[in-house]
């Protein structure tokens, strides 16, 4: 299969006009056109990868539904988002162990039709009560590496992100054990200060759930974790651009103060996306969405209900860079997770990609080079 007269977003993180060639599931053949591509040319982006959603379709990752982790992995699909890792709550262990099973299973099943799953990100229990956001406080807990090796075993190692407080007791130790297993540790619902920020990052941190969110801000004399990770070049962050989350001043700062190679766009969404406002439960907790806002009773954000396809053209909105924002949806998560053979067009590499036209619509999917027959129209 050849997909000419493109503009093709390569591994250079650049548009080129040409042709693309896929054979059994792989890019194969790259091949710039002489001549400048036409007004209005429509684009081939990798497909998506977003490594930190709940749900979607009314189904929720920590439900540990397998049919309805199969909804969620084929409307992801729908909406561009090829590759993913969904995120669990602070929720009871033996409910997370039965979404970690189920995400093994999907995994091994590989469903057709359906975003690939992975990894999990593990948000939480280990948070700081004080930043906890919309997780429940009755099942927070100090940093236990025991009981993230029965999660990852009951996830047969899919565990890829895990998030936790640096400044609880016993993080330095958990961190510094989870980094040896060959998992991003990540710093999140937090009140650390730069120091045990720092500290986080010095034991083996490299990673920021949800920049902004759900940490203090950054102050000229209490930099906090911001200031911190943004000192440190193999430190990853994660911005939600919903329009809610962050301010577009906010997410320009985050560009300027870590650049485009080291920040992940998610999209944090929970069951209610896809449906519309109306109410929905995120780790047992009930939540209103109105007018495109998710929040809990007493007003706190709770996840979003975005696409990440929709959070690309939000950052475009706000003054990002299409490229730079591409990135961020792309290769920069795919790496978080380990996921070598995606996030970018290059030979060799499997071939998800997703066909769009220059108003930043989505027109069509490809999965390991079989083109999705439904996607929605974004």
């Amino acid at each position: 299969m050849k997909i000419a007269g493109v503009r093709y977003y390569g591994e250079d993180f650049a548009f080129h006009y040409g042709s693309v060639t896929v054979e059994n599931g792989l890019f194969t053949r790259l091949e710039p056109a002489a001549e400048e591509a036409p007004a209005n040319c429509p684009m081939l982006w990798p497909g998506l990868v977003d490594i930190h959603l709940h749900g979607n379709s009314g189904a929720d990752f920590s439900d540990g539904d397998y049919d309805g982790l199969v909804k969620m992995a084929r409307y992801l699909a729908s909406v561009g988002v090829t590759s993913f890792s969904p995120a669990s709550m602070t929720l009871p262990e033996a409910t997370l162990e039965k979404a970690c099973r189920t995400a093994a299973r999907l995994r091994d099943e590989a469903p057709d039709n359906a975003a690939v799953l992975r990894g999990i990100t593990m948000e939480g229990p280990f948070f700081n009560a004080a930043k906890k956001g919309a997780q429940a406080a009755e099942y927070l807990r100090l940093p236990d590496i025991t009981l993230f090796r029965r999660l990852q075993k009951a996830a047969g190692g899919l565990i890829r992100i895990a998030c936790v407080a640096p400044e609880l007791e016993g993080a330095a130790e958990y961190i510094r054990a989870v980094t040896q297993e060959g998992v991003t540790v990540s710093e999140a619902h937090t009140a650390a200060n730069y120091d045990a920020a720092a500290a986080g990052f010095a034991a083996g941190a490299r990673h920021v759930t949800h920049l902004f969110n759900a940490m203090p801000p950054l102050l000229h004399r209490e930099p906090g974790v911001i200031g911190a990770a943004s000192e440190r070049p193999d430190v990853t962050a994660e911005l939600i651009c919903d329009g809610y989350h962050i301010h577009p001043s906010a997410v320009r700062a985050a560009f300027k103060l870590f650049g485009p190679e080291r920040l992940c766009l998610v999209s944090d969404a929970i069951s209610a996306t896809g449906l519309g406002d109306g109410a929905c439960t995120l780790g047992g907790q009930a939540v209103t969405v109105r007018d495109g806002r998710a929040t809990l009773a007493d007003g706190t954000l709770a996840g979003s209900v975005a696409t990440l396809f929709g959070c690309v053209r939000q950052a475009v909105s706000m003054g990002i860079p299409l490229e730079s924002a591409l990135r961020c949806a792309t290769a920069n998560p795919a790496r978080v997770i380990g996921a070598e053979d995606v996030g970018v067009i290059a030979v060799g590499k499997r071939a998800d990609c997703l066909l769009c036209g220059a108003d930043l619509s989505l027109q069509a999917v490809w999965l390991a080079g079989q083109k999705l027959e439904t996607p929605l129209a974004l």
